[in-house]
């Protein structure tokens, strides 16, 4: 499959009726805070092992 047939399918999924919104059961601050919190542990990894400033 190429590139441009992959961006033309996702295009038409996006632009299906009855699909507005997502999932209802997700919330989109739920996923936002949790891909925060996942983004600010990845931080403190990293500035954890990164010892030689």
């Amino acid at each position: 499959m190429s590139l441009h047939s992959t961006a033309q399918s996702l295009v038409s999924l996006a632009a299906e009726p009855g699909h507005e919104g997502g999932h209802a059961s997700l919330s989109p601050f739920v996923t936002g805070g949790g891909a925060l919190l996942v983004l600010l542990l990845l931080l403190w990894i990293t500035t954890r092992f990164n010892r030689d400033r």
